[in-house]
C-alpha cells in the first residue's frame, strides 16, 4: 500500500516513552504536536536486524531533533517486552535506554492501518514513514525482513523536503545538502542537465 501524499492514520496505543514511563494512551498525533515525525516499524523485539536499526535511530536522535523531527517506533510486542529489551545490555542482545517512544501494536491494528503487515508471519515489515507538519506522508520505504534500513537516507529525505519548502526547487537523483536543486522549468532542467551530464 502506497500512502505517500495521504494523511497519516492516527492511533492511540500503549507505549514506553523516552523517559522510561509506560502509558496505555499514547496519542500519536497529539505527540507530534505539529512537528514532522518519522514513524518506523520493526518485526519483533529480541531479534537480529531490529536492534541494530533501533540503536541507529537512537544514535542519530540529535540529528532528527535539530531538524525538528520526532521519532516513534512500533512493533507488535507488549510495552513490558519493550521495557525488558531496553533493560538488557547490548552485549546480551538488548538495546539499552532509548530516547524515543516505543509503541505496542499488540492487536496489529497499526501495522494494518499502514499496510505493512507481512502476509505470512503477521508481523510488520521494516517500514518507515516521513510525516510532515501538515500530517501528510511525504516518504515511505518498506524493506523485507532480512534487510536493515539506511537511517542516513531517511535524514537525507528530511533535508530534501526542507530544501524544497525553503527554495521551491526540486531535488534530483542523489541530491544532498549543498548540491544543486532544479528549477521546475525547461530552462531549469536544461541548465541542470547541461551542467551535470554534458
Amino acid at each position: 500500500m502506497v500512502l505517500v501524499t495521504k494523511k497519516a492514520p492516527n492511533f492511540i496505543a500503549p507505549a514506553i516513552l523516552g523517559n522510561g514511563e509506560i502509558t496505555n494512551t499514547f496519542d500519536f498525533k497529539k505527540y507530534s504536536n505539529g512537528q514532522s515525525v518519522i514513524l518506523f516499524f520493526w518485526p519483533m523485539d529480541f531479534t537480529f536486524v531490529c536492534p541494530s536499526e533501533i540503536m541507529e535511530f537512537n544514535k542519530s536522535y540529535e540529528e532528527f531533533h535539530k531538524r525538528n523531527v520526532k521519532i516513534v517506533g512500533v512493533s507488535i510486542d507488549s510495552v513490558f517486552v519493550h521495557q525488558a529489551w531496553q533493560n538488557t545490555a547490548p552485549k546480551n542482545g538488548g538495546i539499552g535506554k532509548i530516547k524515543f517512544p516505543m509503541i505496542s501494536d499488540i492487536k496489529h491494528e497499526i501495522q494494518k492501518a499502514y499496510g505493512i503487515e507481512h502476509p505470512t508471519f503477521n508481523i510488520a515489515l521494516r517500514a518507515s514513514f516521513l510525516i510532515d507538519a501538515n500530517w501528510t506522508i511525504r516518504h515511505q520505504v518498506v524493506n523485507d525482513l532480512p534487510f536493515g534500513r539506511n537511517i542516513n537516507e531517511i535524514i537525507r529525505m528530511i533535508d530534501a523536503i526542507e530544501f524544497h519548502n525553503k527554495y521551491g526547487e526540486v531535488c534530483p537523483a542523489n541530491w544532498e545538502p549543498g548540491k544543486d536543486g532544479i528549477t521546475t522549468s525547461l530552462k531549469g532542467i536544461s541548465s541542470y542537465l547541461d551542467k551535470h551530464f554534458s
